[in-house]
């Protein structure tokens, strides 16, 4: 143990990770020691039969290169402590994970084992917003740090803030193995869940019997526990909590956790409503007051999406307007750096934020500037500037809708069809939907347009997908500026299922548009 000690003193490894090393067999565990980057390590993973991997959070590395046996799975299992009905056991007074896969027989043929880490500080980013006494929702992939955030909250709730602090840790990933709580959580009380099924019991009985002012809950995934959460805050407890989802739209459209943020409904407007609204009769609305006040995305160990007003932000989604949260990152230097909220609350920078509804202006002009200028209606103004010049390419983005030459939008606002994108149609200007407004999907996009020196889709089966779709969602499609011969495939096909097409614009530009049957130009 010495000479393990030795080895690793310049990476200052602290009794709880020796303790995570020595249920390894003796090569594992020194592959283990050598690792270049084993301060980012998440898990190691034994398959019977497979090499032993280490799991870094965008990649692995072999630890060997001969397979898991049944000795080396034997080992690990006899230095921990005993799987409980989840298949989940732990090391006693630590944070460590070891999670079981069995076989047919209940034999143990695979073991995950995540390694547990008490990270001071890394809450310093959005120590304000716990502090606040709001409800707080978490979001974000596997490995980002969702666990280890809730566990600094713990500690400084209840150590520098001295509030009642009650953590119901189902996994015991929160406070560890064991009787006795990690000191990670400060002095958080913590209550056990013996099944995860029966979670949401355990968070209805900290309320009633230990009278906390704050419950910190890990990884919200059913019904019941949507409803706990509800009760909890209605009885004025402040709730820091995970869930299952990356972010504010996969909760929005979950039917099993919309509840979290307000819930969603189908609701028919009156004729003379719907006109003033300028949307369809049937709209989605919020159902409730959010659970939570405050939603937190989580993209990176140091950078945070923060939607501020949860109420607010549902609304304005569900109506079709553009959101964008305060973006929060941590600097080499250990500062902050704040990129500024919602532009319906506090006016935004053009530069960091999307376009709104209420920033277009339509001017009675002709649009005819030569090079591409690209409006983008809830699309990320940053990410859009840093595909663009990623990719060296000779493309603006503008801020007024009249100097486009092109919309860029999502998926999900097309199919709403807006004001904003109605008004693009109708001064002819062409609208193209990326799937979804992230960096990598918007990167894509631009990629493309740069190959094709045009937005042009070459590949007839998306072209036929894209067309196919105007039968359901009755909605115009405004087909990407090509060439001759592609537009004369694209009314073939729209030809084929029935659907009138047009051509408008000038070369280069010239592109095609579909209507639905309802909408056919006579």
């Amino acid at each position: 143990m010495s000479k393990l000690v030795e080895e690793k003193e310049s990476q200052k490894l602290d009794f709880e990770v020796e303790k995570f090393l020595n249920i390894f067999p003796e090569d594992l565990k020194e592959s283990l020691i050598k690792l270049d980057n084993f301060s980012n390590l998440i898990e190691v993973v034994l398959d019977l039969g497979k090499k032993p991997e280490a799991r870094f959070l965008n990649y692995m590395e072999y630890l060997r290169e001969t397979p898991v046996i049944r000795e080396d799975i034997d080992i690990v299992t006899k230095s921990i402590g005993e799987f409980d009905r989840d298949n989940r056991a732990g090391i006693e007074r630590t944070l460590h994970r070891i999670s079981a896969i069995r076989n047919r027989k209940g034999e143990i043929v695979g073991l995950t084992c995540r390694i547990g880490r008490a990270v001071f500080g890394i809450i310093d980013i959005v120590k304000d917003l716990f502090e606040s006494g709001k409800s707080i929702l978490l979001l974000g992939k596997p490995g980002v740090g969702k666990t280890t955030l809730l566990r600094e909250a713990a500690r400084i709730l209840s150590v520098e803030l001295k509030k009642r602090v009650v953590v119901v840790d189902t996994s015991n990933e929160i406070a560890g193995d064991g009787d006795i709580p990690h000191s990670g959580i400060g002095l958080a009380r913590r209550m056990q869940v013996p099944y995860n099924k029966e979670q949401y019991q355990v968070m209805i009985e900290a309320v009633e019997n230990h009278m906390p002012e704050v419950i910190i809950i890990d990884e919200i995934g059913t019904e019941q526990e949507a409803a706990a959460c509800r009760t909890i805050a209605e009885r004025g407890v402040q709730l820091i909590a995970t869930a299952h989802g990356n972010t504010l739209d996969n909760i929005i459209f979950n039917p099993t956790l919309s509840d979290l943020v307000g819930g969603i409904t189908s609701v028919i407007l009156s004729d003379e409503e719907a006109s003033r609204r300028g949307t369809q009769k049937t709209v989605l609305e919020r159902t409730s007051s959010p659970t939570f006040d405050v939603l937190i995305e989580i993209h990176g160990r140091d950078e945070y999406a923060i939607y501020k007003d949860v109420s607010k932000t549902v609304d304005r989604y569900l109506r079709g307007f553009p959101i964008s949260p305060e973006w929060r990152n941590k600097r080499e230097d250990g500062s902050t750096e704040i990129k500024k909220a919602d532009l319906a609350e506090k006016g935004g920078d053009f530069e960091e934020e999307y376009f709104e509804e209420e920033d277009f202006q339509v001017e009675e002009k002709e649009i005819n500037t030569p090079p591409l200028k690209i409006y983008p209606f809830g699309i990320s103004v940053s990410y859009l500037n840093r595909a663009i010049h990623s990719a060296h390419i000779n493309y603006k983005v503008v801020k007024k809708l009249t100097e486009a030459t092109t919309v860029f939008t999502t998926e999900v606002y097309r199919r709403k069809n807006p004001e904003a994108l109605r008004v693009a149609e109708d001064i002819g200007i062409p609208i193209y939907s990326i799937p979804e407004n992230t960096l990598h999907e918007i990167k894509k996009f631009i990629e493309k347009m740069k190959k094709q020196n045009s937005i042009s889709f070459t590949d007839l089966e998306h072209i036929e997908k894209m067309i196919e779709n105007v039968l359901y969602t009755k909605t115009p499609l405004n087909l990407p500026p090509t060439d001759a011969k592609i537009r004369k495939i694209e009314h073939q096909i729209a030809r084929r299922y029935g659907l009138n097409s047009e051509s408008f614009g000038d070369e280069p530009r010239r592109f095609v548009v579909v209507y639905p049957n309802e909408e056919r130009e006579e």
